[in-house]
């Protein structure tokens, strides 16, 4: 790894919110569509993950 690493230009994200969709094909939508879905479902497991960790702390201090 290079010092000078940090100075490559970065990848651009697969899918940016609010970027122009209309070069896009029918296919590529439809797979940004299924990467946002599987992001959006990791996302909630993550919410509910620290959700019943906030709830258990609670329970834990309440008692």
């Amino acid at each position: 790894m290079s010092l000078f690493d940090d100075d490559r230009p970065k990848k651009q994200p697969i899918h940016e919110i609010g970027c122009d969709l209309s070069l896009l094909s029918a296919d590529e939508l439809l797979a940004r569509i299924d990467m946002l879905k599987l992001e959006i479902e990791r996302l909630e497991a993550e919410r509910a993950s620290k959700s019943a960790s906030k709830s258990a702390a609670e329970g834990f201090f309440r008692s």
